[in-house]
């Protein structure tokens, strides 16, 4: 079973249900309808705002905001949020709310609805790394809980026995996989797996030498970047960066990229990621960047992509002074939702059940889509333009690896996100990657995001509550026939227009 982080309704009209949550998700509690924890819109609940607070939830963490509420939301009674007496939800909407972590046994508290909250983080065998059941656990001597399921103690000699039973998952992720430093204080080491401390994270060219290095003595789990060697850095993010390899037989180049877990990587969220990157492997298309190949060591993950030399839509831009002419924009984006119609009703070859197996399946959906990741590549025929790194910062986040980063620092502001996944960062359709390339469009035509997003004001209450601004505002100058396209695709309340890849290209071409 994996980390849980469960919500009691203890008292209000909701009380006596719970609300478990599993993965990494986004959870907006209020009275509106597009609330994923809806409480009642009646004058009992009339204290509770319509989008009262945020719940961030990477399972076994947990934390909240207010989102500048009437009258506030208080933890074990202490007050951690509400707009001003007089102020307006939109002028409160302009307001950032410090995040709170939440522990086992904490109390949420909105109106006359409380919420407790339990956190269950299974205890596993470390030798066979089974789940050890409650009534098994117990502590040693030293007040740690016991880490030998009952058929691997009775395994272990008598004189071993006692080291081993000192063996605790809470010890094996203290220590980083990279260098062996005490890592006990820093924050994600709360789960099992394999961690890298802050301070190697903070420099990945010396990992990916490292790896290389070790994939050329032969370590197997190494094989997808064995014979390379590193020429130079291409980028670099909040989860790792992007260099220029070279094959030294072939002699041909490929993206190297390196992905640095936040937290402890657990053998669930490993599989999980390695499962989601298998389905973008097989994907196929002139306008897709192509997933060589992939692998993971000592809480590292590495891929070899294809390398587009004509750099990113983002460098075009800024070699352009800031923004692109609609004749250079036009056909990168009609290249891009190829792509993306492609990737939308392309098989592959897993898709995860309910019960946890999994099937064949069609259809892969971005959810990162933005002009940062569209790349170029130089042809006779012309330039090509690419969607790249297709699903691998959400299935990273979605199997809890990047931390909780969605409402902090390193997710950056959703300049491309539509109210759908604000409200359910968990939400897939491909109409979000629809919505997400109306909005590149509109940032590479005019240099601006559809909508304003102005400094110190909550980037997600602005997702939220405002809608993007026409894009003739921005730039009278756009043809009006396209700014009627592009407006309509911008379209997210309460529903995204443009349901398909194909529809967006087909309306973008009777106006271009």
């Amino acid at each position: 079973m994996p980390p849980k982080v469960t919500l009691e309704a203890v008292r209000g009209a909701l009380a006596g249900q719970r609300f478990a949550f599993d993965e990494r998700t986004t959870c907006i509690i209020g009275r509106a309808k597009d609330c994923n924890l809806r409480v009642p819109r009646d004058d009992e609940h009339r204290r509770i705002s319509r989008h009262h607070c945020l719940l961030d939830i990477n399972p076994p963490d947990i934390r909240v905001r207010d989102f500048g509420s009437l009258n506030g939301t208080y933890v074990n009674g202490k007050k951690i949020g509400q707009r001003a007496k007089g102020q307006s939800a939109e002028e409160a909407s302009g307001l950032a709310f410090p995040e709170h972590d939440l522990k086992d046994g904490d109390e949420i508290k909105l109106g006359p609805t409380v919420f407790r909250v339990s956190i269950h983080v299974p205890v596993c065998c470390s030798n066979c790394g089974m789940e050890i059941p409650e009534a098994e656990q117990r502590a040693s001597g030293e007040g740690t809980v016991q880490c030998l399921c009952k058929t691997c103690r009775g395994r272990v000699s008598t004189a071993d026995r006692p080291a081993a039973v000192r063996r605790t998952v809470i010890e094996a992720v203290r220590v980083c996989t990279r260098c062996g430093r005490d890592v006990g204080n820093e924050a994600g080491t709360n789960r099992q797996g394999e961690y890298i401390c802050t301070a190697c994270r903070s420099d990945p060219l010396a990992l990916v030498r490292q790896l290389v290095q070790q994939a050329g003595a032969g370590d197997r789990d190494l094989v997808a970047i064995e014979g390379y060697e590193v020429v130079r850095e291409l980028g670099r993010g909040g989860m790792g960066a992007v260099y220029l390899a070279k094959h030294l037989r072939s002699r041909k180049h490929v993206a190297l990229k390196v992905m640095l877990p936040q937290v402890a990587a657990s053998e669930a969220a490993v599989t999980q990621f390695r499962r989601e990157i298998d389905n973008t492997k097989a994907l196929r298309h002139p306008n897709v960047v192509r997933l060589h190949d992939f692998g993971s060591s000592q809480g590292t993950f590495f891929f070899t992509l294809e390398f587009c030399d004509g750099g990113s839509v983002t460098k075009m831009m800024e070699a352009r002074g800031g923004r692109l002419s609609v004749d250079e924009a036009g056909p990168i984006i009609l290249q891009v939702l190829d792509g993306l119609h492609y990737a939308h009703h392309a098989p592959i070859p897993h898709v995860r059940l309910n019960d946890g197996s999994t099937q064949p399946g069609r259809g892969l959906v971005h959810r990162d889509l933005k002009p940062q990741n569209m790349f170029l590549r130089r042809s006779r025929e012309g330039r090509i333009a690419k969607v790249g790194d297709y699903g691998l910062a959400k299935a990273f986040d979605a199997a809890g690896l990047s931390g909780q980063t969605c409402t902090g620092t390193v997710a950056g502001t959703p300049y491309f996100m539509p109210r759908q996944q604000v409200r359910n960062f968990r939400y897939a359709k491909p109409e979000v990657d629809v919505w997400a390339a109306a909005a590149s469009f509109y940032y590479m035509v005019t240099g601006c995001a559809p909508r304003d997003f102005m400094q110190g004001k909550d980037p997600w209450q602005t997702v939220l509550q405002t809608d993007p601004a026409p894009i003739r505002q921005r730039d009278p100058a756009i043809p009006k026939r396209l700014a009627a396209v592009i407006d309509e695709a911008l379209v997210d309340n309460p529903e995204i227009r443009f349901k398909s890849a194909a529809a967006l290209k087909h309306a973008l071409e009777g106006a271009l």
